[in-house]
């Protein structure tokens, strides 16, 4: 194959590129490597001179630019937390992945920056590279939805609308307030009766659905809130310190937390006090991570159905593929409660 003089290879050679060099157009370039019996032998013959010279690796949104479809969604994900126990997040996106593999779909990871929550989602919607994408931060302030919505990219969201009741995205979400609300319930069972909160500050939504749940338990059954709770940062040392003050002050026998990471801080506390979760104080966290399940003795945890929210956001994303395209409601799934030593 003769070789076409005159051109330096660029790092990142483009189909733009390509057609610039043999000069033709994109969809010309396009159909050489899609569809090469559409063209003329010796139009061929200049693409693909053309392809060699530069080193040019059609990628997924080319070779699909007849078909629109790459078969793979997109999902931000953002940079680990330090000192918490928390992992609900690797769960649900091996469960993703799994999910998606048997829909005949791949996700493609792409990195998250705390400061500027759009980066890469730009980058993905210009070059084609995926058909749809799940979010799953859907905190108040956070301008994803809002950012796909105003350019009708496809995408399904892991988490309420939290800050528009009105929005009309697909999305699939576990019931927090329901959960908080069997662990309470399950140490009432127990004879429980002073039971103390400890969540996330104020301005989390998804905190204070799920504090909901522990009070609506409470207040049910004639007993007091007040002074029983605090709100404080998602760490384990956050956890310890709360607890050590509300069994100063509030004298509770048991503890609900909106997370493993602050039940750990609690198990830490009580460590220090000499006291046995389960035996002296009983301790409830939530998400039912791995830590939860070897800690000793157990650590009792609210587990949501993440296996079960995957299936349904990819059934939502096949939805919203299908042509004509198909919407469906929110979901809101029941977590169950893992019981263990420390209730």
């Amino acid at each position: 194959m003769s070789r076409i003089p005159g051109r330096v290879p660029t790092a990142a050679p483009t189909l733009a590129d390509v057609a610039e060099l043999a000069g033709v157009s994109r969809q010309t370039v396009s159909n050489a490597v899609n569809n090469p019996d559409l063209l003329r032998a010796d139009t061929l013959v200049r693409v693909q001179d053309a392809i060699e010279e530069l080193g040019y690796s059609p990628n997924r949104a080319a070779r699909n630019l007849r078909t629109r479809s790459s078969h793979l969604v997109g999902m931000r994900l953002s940079p680990g937390q330090e000192f918490t126990a928390n992992a609900a997040i690797d769960r649900f996106v091996h469960s993703l992945v799994e999910t998606t593999g048997e829909a005949g779909y791949h996700v493609l990871l792409f990195n998250g920056d705390g400061n500027d929550p759009l980066r890469g989602y730009d980058d993905l919607l210009r070059s084609t590279a995926v058909d749809a994408f799940v979010v799953t931060d859907t905190y108040l302030g956070n301008p994803q939805a809002a950012w796909l919505r105003e350019r009708r990219a496809p995408f399904v969201s892991f988490g309420r609308p939290w800050d528009d009741p009105d929005a009309t995205h697909p999305w699939v979400d576990v019931d927090g307030a329901a959960g908080t609300e069997l662990a309470t319930r399950h140490l009432l069972d127990k004879g429980h009766e002073r039971i103390a909160w400890i969540g996330w500050r104020k301005d989390s939504f998804i905190g204070e659905d799920r504090r909901a749940g522990w009070s609506r338990a409470l207040k049910e059954r004639g007993l007091s809130t007040t002074g029983m709770a605090s709100r404080v940062e998602d760490t384990v040392n956050s956890g310890r310190e709360a607890s050590a003050v509300l069994l100063d002050e509030a004298r509770p026998s048991a503890f609900v937390c909106a997370s493993d990471t602050l039940a750990m801080g609690v198990l830490h506390t009580l460590g220090d006090r000499g006291l046995r979760a389960g035996a002296d104080i009983a301790v409830v966290g939530f998400d039912d991570s791995q830590v939860a399940q070897v800690v000793r003795p157990g650590l009792t945890s609210v587990r949501q159905p993440l296996e079960d929210a995957a299936i349904r956001v990819v059934n939502a994303l096949e939805g919203l593929l299908a042509h004509p395209p198909r919407v469906g409601p929110g979901i809101l799934l029941t977590p169950t409660l893992a019981v263990r030593g420390s209730s």
